[in-house]
């Protein structure tokens, strides 16, 4: 199955489309890759819905892609003699280690890290922002704050910390059983939440071993400082914009937005815009023209992916959340000033070999009119390098490895097909052209370009570029 559009679909799994059979609609509705959330999903129930995924996988005879989200850390206040209470502006409200439960003076704080780190002037967010407190006092087992927005707070609700760099790892005790778990069960790739320093990824990387790559959640300010670093040791981004707006401005989010994107494009690394991004559609069955708008937006920008979080996973309308996303794709990259406004965001290629090759391969084929770039990449580098250039012709990645044709179902453009290893430069020439006529990228009379390394087979040595002609029954022209 070829898709008309390059941008890529995540979609999250839930209670509205854990079924197969609801899973292959969504597949064939403009799914690339299914999400599980951890933080709803127990050890049994994600292996199931691997399984489910991987045997639709089997039935369309395309690599799909998997995603584990881990939790992160979940900060939350304790409880209350009468489960909620009523605050006015400009009152003090205590948070401290008293287990006692709370009133409207005070409540338990089981976070000792919070309470030795936040500092006087320090924002505590509680409800997603719904109740905002500034700390006026901090002594190590209380934090006395004045109540600047909000009424209202209730049992065990979530805390943020906008402007407090907590000593604490991204990995919980959870996290570390969900991630050990999801590497055995074969995932793809690892979403880390909370990230808020480049020393977050290091425990996750050394569990991982390889076995997936990392995809680091921006969400919090501390990490939208420190995003340079963090690009170094991540293998994805996503721009987390739920929480993000919680943290920091609603307004400032838009631009964060951009300038992760347009860092994660020039670094090479897929990145992923989500959250809200149809949210409507999860009790109705169209958009908003604001949501299509935001969806645009994000394909213009030229995003690896777009994500769908409630509409998929808990909607009444999941798979047409997934139709009506594809939809917004594919009209966006037809539009006219679509290939300019790409074209405007691209960076100069690094100064290395495999760079400089994937930059001439996507100048020659758009200079030369031709049906696709074929790469050949067994660690999916070079797929990834021919993505980074956002070419305006197809991408086909060719890898012997089943594992890089799914972890590449996330990077934008690329078109991925298992097959083995060329013996020579001639079959790869000839597999090239056959499965380029295959998939419906070229025709008999039509030419492609090849990349790839030689020797044939080395990881990381893309050094060729051929043009080919191919004949009439799919084969290279002599």
């Amino acid at each position: 199955m070829r898709r008309s559009r390059k941008v890529k679909i995540l979609a999250t799994i839930g209670p509205a489309s854990s079924e197969q059979a609801t899973l292959k609609k969504l597949f064939e509705a403009g799914a690339d890759v299914f999400r599980i959330n951890m933080s709803h999903a127990d050890h049994e129930l994600m292996r199931t819905l691997i399984g489910r995924i991987r045997a639709v996988e089997a039935e369309v005879g395309r690599p799909i892609g998997i995603l584990a989200d881990l939790q992160g850390p979940k900060l939350r206040v304790g409880r209350f003699a009468n489960g909620k209470e009523t605050l006015a502006v400009g009152q003090t409200f205590t948070l401290d280690d008293d287990t006692a439960p709370g009133d409207a003076t005070r409540v338990h704080l089981p976070h000792p890290e919070i309470l030795k780190s936040v500092e006087p002037g320090h924002r505590l967010l509680i409800d997603d922002g719904k109740l905002e407190l500034k700390a006026v006092r901090c002594d190590g087992r209380s934090i006395q704050c004045v109540v600047v927005a909000g009424t209202s707070i209730s049992d065990r609700k979530g805390v943020s910390l906008p402007d407090t760099d907590l000593p604490v790892g991204a990995l919980t005790e959870k996290d570390r059983a969900d991630l050990d778990a999801a590497l055995e069960a074969g995932v793809d790739w690892i979403a880390l939440s909370f990230i808020q320093r480049p020393e977050d990824l290091i425990e996750a990387r050394r569990i991982a071993n390889g076995r997936a790559l990392l995809l680091s959640k921006i969400e919090k300010p501390q990490a939208v400082a420190r995003l340079s670093e963090i690009m170094e040791l991540t293998d994805a981004l996503m721009v987390a914009r739920g929480d993000l707006g919680v943290e920091m401005p609603p307004e400032a989010v838009p631009g964060i937005q951009k300038q992760i994107t347009r860092a994660a494009r020039k670094a090479g690394k897929p990145v992923v815009v989500a959250t809200q991004m149809l949210e409507s559609m999860i009790s109705a069955p169209v958009p908003t023209r604001a949501e299509v708008s935001d969806v645009a937006t994000a394909v213009f920008e030229g995003a690896d992916a777009i994500m769908l979080s409630a509409e998929s996973a808990a909607g009444a309308y999941p798979v047409e959340a997934v139709a009506t996303m594809n939809r917004i794709a594919e009209r966006v990259e037809k539009d006219p000033t679509y290939p300019a406004i790409i074209n405007a965001q691209r960076s100069t290629p690094e100064p290395t070999g495999p760079d400089a090759i994937s930059y001439a391969a996507r100048e020659i084929a758009e200079t030369l009119e031709l049906s696709a770039i074929v790469t050949y990449t067994a660690s999916g580098a070079t797929g990834l390098r021919a993505a980074r250039e956002r070419p305006k012709v197809p991408i086909i990645t060719l890898s012997p490895i089943l594992e890089t044709a799914r972890r590449l179902s996330l990077a934008w453009g690329t078109h991925c097909v298992v097959t083995e290893d060329a013996t020579d430069l001639d079959d790869m020439v000839d597999r090239a052209c056959r499965i380029a006529v295959q998939e419906s990228f070229a025709a008999a009379g039509g030419r492609i370009i090849i990349t790839a390394g030689v020797p044939l087979g080395t990881s990381g040595a893309t050094n060729m570029l051929r043009i080919a002609d191919i004949g009439a029954e799919g084969s290279p022209r002599k």
